[in-house]
């Protein structure tokens, strides 16, 4: 068969899936409201279903009452037993994938459990929808034509105690339907590669060749990968290696640093960006309208969405509402119910609504400081505790500090910047800037990942800020007070171009 027949047949399956999503879009609150009882049915026989007694309730209030808001922390030990084979804890069918990602504060890394449902239901679900919201949009799109490059994270699959885990990204390749794996690229052994340097390779040798027509991935890494692509080749930019390329489906970061790079690697006037919403612990929203910022809430994935309004928020001690109170421009903390056994997670994202018929939002940020512009969601713990560490091995104490992103230029690779108050300065910083970094990798296995042959993250840079620095900053910009506290991390570099601004000037 063709490939213009098979994007002509998938494109038509694939738009019909439009007509059923009308559903929740005409009634996204029932729709909600019956996801929340078929969950607690389903699950009325586990563990955690007979804790709570999901038999009995009849009501949201009912959930909310007996049912706390949790974090991570709280139900690690319950993972960890599901890890370790014992099943029908807090889901009723087998869960044998966990999905690793980047550490909390009292562990390297988290164990997402996902289940069938939540490969089917939800991942599998929203990458057919992101295709078929696509096609809606570009009806004479040609995906099909040629083949989709997928670049997934950057850890294979292990085996545990008779479960596997793995980047997300990982456990998606591993399990995905066959007419999906038939239209990526590269093959699935190179897709689940764990070496990234030989990895980035194997890739470019085997789609240079290849039509490729869309490309998935985190746009740190893919611009790390369209670069080498173009090392190799010896071209000008990615259009003339891959002519018929029409769409790019991102996610995972903040895009905005990276729009202008991407621009000059793939100079097409009408060549697309595709925004989702994703993270182990489901997939959220998708970009449904051509160029625009905002993100179409995905209803019917067997997740039951609560939201946390930000000035309110205290973290497990929070009220949270249903989606039928939410307002317009205010930021919310999410917290999800999902079919893969998490009740009541606060996943730690903030998001806003944009519009309310349907549903759409955009990510604001984390409920904590955080860096999170190459993937190496950075937090506030992460730094302190790795700066903890430099200074018991140096001797140095620290006074104030703030640390902001380098972005990417070309093909350079990105970093951090620290701006430090020392109260007493090590004697060596470059030592110190090594202890802080290795610190940084022992802490958090996605920063690790990032940092590896400097591929994405090179060695941070420090700054010594002069005594006093920080103060004079916050009494500058009238912060002077208890209630005001120094930026710690941030996404832009506007507190830290400031300071620094300001020291040049004294």
């Amino acid at each position: 068969m063709s490939y213009p027949i098979v994007n002509s047949i998938i494109s038509w399956f694939l738009k019909k899936r439009k007509h059923q999503m009308e559903l929740f879009l005409k009634y996204p609150i029932d729709v909600q409201e019956e996801l929340l009882y078929n969950l607690l049915e389903k699950a009325q026989d586990t563990e955690i279903g007979k804790k709570y007694q999901f038999s009995s309730m009849a009501s949201y209030d009912e959930f909310t009452k007996n049912v706390p808001i949790q974090q991570y922390e709280s139900i690690e030990p319950l993972i960890e037993r599901t890890r370790k084979g014992e099943q029908n804890v807090f889901w009723p069918t087998p869960i044998k994938w966990f999905a690793k990602s980047s550490g909390t504060t009292n562990s390297k890394s988290k164990f997402i459990p996902v289940s069938e449902e939540a490969l089917e239901d939800c991942h599998f679900k929203a990458g057919k929808d992101m295709l078929g919201l696509y096609f809606n949009n570009n009806t004479n799109a040609q995906l099909f034509t040629g083949k989709g490059l997928r670049l997934g994270g950057s850890s294979a699959v292990y085996e545990d105690n008779n479960s596997y885990f793995g980047d997300l990204s990982a456990i998606i390749i591993e399990n995905l339907p066959f007419w999906a794996d038939y239209s990526s690229a590269p093959k699935l052994e190179t897709a689940l590669m764990e070496e990234w340097e030989s990895k980035m390779k194997a890739i470019a040798d085997e789609t240079i060749d290849e039509d490729i027509t869309s490309l998935v991935g985190v746009p740190s890494w893919m611009l790390v990968l369209l670069n080498y692509v173009l090392e190799r080749t010896g071209k000008t930019n990615i259009l003339e290696v891959w002519p018929n390329l029409e769409v790019y489906f991102h996610g995972g970061v903040n895009f905005n640093p990276y729009r202008e790079q991407f621009k000059k690697l793939i100079p097409k006037s009408d060549f697309k960006y595709f925004e989702t919403y994703n993270a182990s612990e489901g997939f959220f929203a998708i970009q449904d309208v051509n160029n625009s910022l905002d993100l179409l809430l995905m209803l019917d994935y067997g997740i039951f969405y609560e939201f946390i309004p930000m000035d309110k928020f205290d973290g497990e001690n929070s009220i949270a509402i249903p989606l039928s109170e939410v307002k317009l421009n205010t930021n919310y903390a999410m917290v999800i119910t999902t079919n893969g056994g998490l009740w009541r997670y606060l996943i730690g994202d903030t998001v806003k609504f944009m519009s309310l018929d349907p549903f759409r939002i955009r990510i604001t940020g984390r409920t904590k400081h955080f860096i999170n512009v190459f993937g190496e969601e950075l937090i506030i713990e992460n730094a302190e505790t790795a700066l903890k560490q430099a200074c018991l091995k140096t001797g140095a104490e620290v006074s104030e500090f703030t640390v902001a992103p380098i972005f990417m230029v070309d093909e350079k690779s990105g970093g951090h910047e620290w701006l430090i108050e020392f109260r007493t300065a090590p004697e060596n910083l470059n030592y110190f800037t090594e202890l802080l970094d290795n610190a940084l990798k022992a802490i958090n296995s996605d920063y690790e990942a990032k940092r590896y042959n400097n591929m994405a993250l090179a060695m941070p840079i420090i700054n010594c800020g002069r005594k006093g620095l920080f103060y004079d900053w916050l009494k500058l910009n009238g912060k002077l007070g208890g209630q005001h506290k120094v930026p710690r991390l941030s996404n832009s570099r506007k507190h830290l171009e400031e300071l620094l601004e300001l020291a040049e000037a004294h």
